[in-house]
């Protein structure tokens, strides 16, 4: 049996989390996998199937830099060691972190780098940070480079026209059944009213997410006389500013981070995505799954995914997440009557097709 490392940050609630989880259950019977995390925490370790070696490479928290230079000197050198070349394939699995990266490239002669995230949006459109964060994970030393968006993959391939014969496109794999599953589950905290419910899942996080967009285009919409409501699952850095801004709001509620936010997908009327960049978003195909419409900013690969298949998309703007939710509100009867208007009818998402193919790559990615 080939051994497999694979490097990550935590097992937190988010959607890198939740495809890594994922991606572990569909692969822990055919390698030996050892999982590597930063902090062994987060409300996903006890879905960690139980075959699966977790050991922590943490770095040093000294407070003096050089004292914290030689301590991460040895645990570096203790970690090569002790795992250096050892694995057939590791994979980073946490783009941001050097420390993974650092982890992946020195366990095997056939590292794979995974990239989650538009880290050209992430920079604001700067090429120079772009290209320097890129080289610091030291890309020369990954055999491939795998993106979940076409859209990032190319946008990577225009800057590092070296390195194009290592990138790869390739999803993220969906665990259908189970969310299928868990969205029948009973929820107290929550109960559908007579009106049309939109929902936003994911990590609150301002710079990305933009929630104050969907709470301003609220603010508008209720001025002007619709009858709604919007729900918010998740937590992160930015939940106090979002409750703040809220406290006039009264049809906005904040139900906090959810390790099983699906009968809350399920009942609602709509997701409901405002952020200004994303990688492939998870939550995205967990909609398309429980048949719930979505409207999306236009980030990732949505305008070729979503679009006029699934939902709409809008302009990345707060101007585009108001006029997606007044046009929702506008035709809320052709929504619940499956059409995204009168002569669009929403498409039924076909999980088992849809995972099939990633799988097959999956496959040859690693090998």
């Amino acid at each position: 049996m080939k051994k497999l490392l694979i490097s990550a940050y935590s097992l937190d609630i988010g959607g890198i989390e939740t495809a890594l989880i994922t991606l572990l259950k569909y692969l822990h019977n055919d390698y030996e996998i050892t999982l590597v995390l930063e902090k062994k925490q987060g409300m996903f370790l006890k879905d960690v199937p139980n075959n699966v070696k977790i050991i922590t490479y943490e770095i040093s928290q000294k407070k003096i830099a050089i004292i914290r230079k030689i301590d991460n000197f040895i645990r570096q050198r203790k970690f090569i060691k002790s795992n250096g070349n050892k694995f057939d394939c590791s994979i980073c699995y946490a783009t941001y972190s050097k420390p993974c990266s650092f982890v992946a490239r020195k366990s095997s002669k056939s590292s794979i780098l995974w990239v989650h995230n538009n880290y050209m949006s992430f920079f604001d459109g700067n090429v120079e940070l772009y290209k320097r964060f890129f080289k610091e994970l030291k890309i020369e030393e990954y055999k491939k480079i795998v993106f979940v968006s076409e859209l990032d993959k190319n946008i990577f391939n225009a800057y590092f026209l070296e390195y194009n014969k290592k990138t790869v496109f390739c999803n993220n794999l969906i665990d259908y059944k189970t969310i299928i599953n868990k969205s029948n589950e009973t929820i107290t905290d929550f109960k559908k009213e007579d009106v049309p419910t939109f929902i936003n899942i994911g990590r609150h996080d301002e710079k990305q997410k933009k929630i104050s967009r969907i709470i301003n285009s609220t603010r508008k919409l209720n001025l002007q006389g619709y009858k709604f409501n919007v729900i918010i699952i998740g937590k992160g850095s930015s939940t106090k500013q979002y409750e703040e801004m809220c406290k006039d709001i009264k049809n906005i509620k904040f139900l906090g981070a959810k390790k099983n936010p699906y009968p809350y997908l399920k009942q609602s009327d709509c997701f409901l995505m405002s952020s200004k960049f994303e990688g492939y978003p998870v939550v995205l195909i967990e909609s398309m799954i429980l048949g719930t419409p979505i409207i999306t900013t236009d980030v990732s690969d949505a305008k070729k995914d979503i679009d006029k298949k699934y939902g709409i998309v809008v302009e990345n703007s707060e101007k585009g997440v108001y006029n997606g939710m007044k046009k929702f509100l506008d035709n809320y009867n052709e929504f619940k009557n499956g059409y995204i208007d009168k002569k669009t009818k929403i498409e039924k998402f076909n999980p088992e097709k849809f995972n099939e193919e990633i799988k097959n790559k999956v496959k040859d990615i690693i090998g």
